[in-house]
C-alpha cells in the first residue's frame, strides 16, 4: 500500500521528504504535487522504475517524459543549450513551462525520444517539490499524472492514493495543485514552437 506523506505547502517537513527520497532510491514511484498538477516521478537511472512509470501512465517510448530540475544550471547539464535558448530558459524558470530540448549524454538514451533524442525539461515553482529535489540531489524523471483513458490530470491526493495504492510507493500531499498543465515549448527548431499553451505565460518568455 502506498505511503502517505502530508507536508506543509510552504514549510514541508524534511523528515517526511527524506523518507520519500528513500523510497525513490529503492525504485519506488511517487505521486508529487507541482505548480501545474500532480505528477508521477522516479529515479532517472532506474530502468525498471521508468518502465513502470510509463506503464502506469499508459504511454509508450515516443511520449516525451520530463526531467524535473532544481534550477537552470541543473537543467542545462541534461540538455544542449545555446545562448539564445539559455536566455529564454532563464526568463521562464522556475515556472509552469516544459521545454523540449536535445538531450545531453547525461540523459539515458532509453528515456529520451527514440528518434529525435529529445527530452522535456522544467524547473517547477513548488516549495515541497523543490525541497524533494534538493534532498534527492539530482533531477527526477516525471510525467503528468493523467489516468489511462482520461484527459484531465489528477489533483486530489486522497483520490490518487486510492486509485494507485498498489502501483506506487507514496503520495506527497501538499494541498491541491493548479489544474492547468504546463506550457510546452519546443526549442529544437530554428525558432521556439509552442506545442501547448498552459499555465506558463507566453509574454514572460517573449512569445
Amino acid at each position: 500500500m502506498a505511503q502517505y506523506f502530508e507536508v506543509h505547502p510552504d514549510n514541508p517537513q524534511p523528515r517526511l521528504l527524506k523518507q520519500a527520497v528513500g523510497l525513490l532510491e529503492k525504485g519506488g514511484i511517487l505521486a508529487v504535487p507541482t505548480d501545474s498538477s500532480y505528477a508521477l516521478v522516479c529515479h532517472l537511472d532506474d530502468k525498471a522504475a521508468a518502465d513502470k512509470l510509463r506503464s502506469i501512465r499508459g504511454v509508450d517510448d515516443k511520449h516525451h517524459l520530463t526531467l524535473l530540475c532544481r534550477d537552470l544550471s541543473e537543467l542545462a547539464s541534461y540538455a544542449r543549450v545555446d545562448n539564445a535558448q539559455y536566455r529564454l530558459l532563464k526568463a521562464a524558470t522556475p515556472g509552469a513551462y516544459t521545454f523540449i530540448l536535445e538531450a545531453s549524454k547525461e540523459v539515458p538514451r532509453r528515456v529520451s525520444h527514440p528518434s529525435r533524442k529529445t527530452i522535456g525539461l522544467r524547473v517547477p515553482e513548488h516549495k515541497a517539490l523543490q525541497e524533494l529535489l534538493a534532498l534527492h540531489g539530482s533531477a527526477l524523471l516525471a510525467t503528468t499524472l493523467i489516468a489511462k483513458d482520461e484527459t484531465e490530470p489528477m489533483n486530489d491526493a486522497q483520490e490518487i492514493r486510492e486509485r494507485y495504492e498498489h502501483q506506487i510507493a507514496a503520495v506527497i500531499d501538499a494541498g491541491a495543485c493548479a489544474l492547468e498543465p504546463t506550457t510546452v515549448i519546443d526549442l529544437t527548431g530554428d525558432a521556439p514552437e509552442v506545442i501547448r499553451q498552459g499555465g506558463g505565460d507566453l509574454a514572460r518568455v517573449g512569445l
